[in-house]
């Protein structure tokens, strides 16, 4: 078979040539997840100053957006919006140890929610998985009553520590891909030659 006309082949091909980038980048964002984990309070300072910068941006290029088109019958609506974003934004920025005290409290309500609604799912319904659903709906309620029993002192590492777990997993999942990729792509090389030796 022709390599060279085989999509599948050559996306397996190109994938292998950058297995490397993968494996780099997944250990650089699980570097960057554990940095997080250790300095949650830093963390969370810096995710909540983040989205209050990205929030006040978004809203001035919508404000600006909406006075350059203002003969548009959507300009009070988007006009409105730009600059209650801008407002929020320019909050989270001023008082960020305020807003991560809401955040984890709303987060808090969350999972009390949640967990207590898949419990509840898993009692009163008959299904394979049963069990799982019913253990993750426990552990889920005892992690908002964790954090709801620690506010607003928790509000300093929840954050950080979440969005360090994220990097993490997210990290371990691109150093598994560049494995895959390594191991797959090879696979597919050895079995069909390199795309030259086909064509040759």
């Amino acid at each position: 078979m022709d390599l060279h006309h085989d999509p599948h082949g050559e996306e397996y091909r190109r994938l292998h040539d950058r297995w490397l980038w993968f494996f780099v980048l997944g250990n650089l964002v699980m570097v960057l997840g554990f940095a997080a984990i250790g300095f949650s309070l830093l963390a969370t300072l810096s995710t909540v100053l983040m989205f209050g910068v990205l929030l006040m941006v978004g809203g001035a290029v919508q404000v600006v957006n909406a006075f350059v088109v203002r003969t548009w019958g959507g300009f009070f609506i988007h006009a409105l919006g730009g600059v209650l974003h801008v407002l929020v934004g320019g909050f989270m920025v001023e008082h960020p140890l305020r807003v991560a005290a809401v955040l984890t409290l709303v987060l808090a309500v969350a999972f009390l929610v949640g967990g207590a609604a898949r419990l509840l799912y898993a009692a009163t319904h008959s299904f394979r998985g049963r069990g799982w659903v019913a253990l993750s709906g426990f552990v889920t309620l005892l992690l908002g009553v964790s954090i709801w029993r620690g506010w607003p002192e928790a509000s300093l590492w929840v954050i950080g520590l979440f969005v360090g777990i994220e990097l993490v997993f997210s990290g371990w999942s691109l150093v598994v891909l560049g494995l895959t990729v390594k191991a797959v792509g090879g696979d597919r090389l050895r079995t069909h030659g390199s795309p030259a030796a086909v064509r040759a």
